[in-house]
């Protein structure tokens, strides 16, 4: 079964545009959602961190929410076996 990803990102984010090459690079289908520009996704994401958050990157992987790139447990989560 494929995982929903989704990524919370903003345009200006390094380590979102890390993460986004790297789920590419790891053939790693996802949906992001810049939280500047679309205000839907902003909400969205407030309510799946129960009304606060720290920064960005925010990965959704089938309800599981990782903060930041950490590549260790985006890994496992998808069953990468090298990061």
């Amino acid at each position: 079964m494929e995982k929903k990803v989704i990524v919370y990102s903003t345009s200006w984010c390094g380590f979102c545009s890390a993460e986004k090459d790297w789920l590419e690079h790891n053939g790693v289908k996802f949906e992001d959602k810049d939280i500047e520009e679309d205000a839907e996704a902003r909400d969205e994401l407030l309510t799946k961190m129960g009304g606060e958050f720290r920064g960005v990157p925010v990965t959704d992987i089938n309800g599981e929410i990782v903060l930041g790139f950490d590549r260790a447990k985006l890994s496992k989560l998808l069953d990468i076996k090298r990061f």
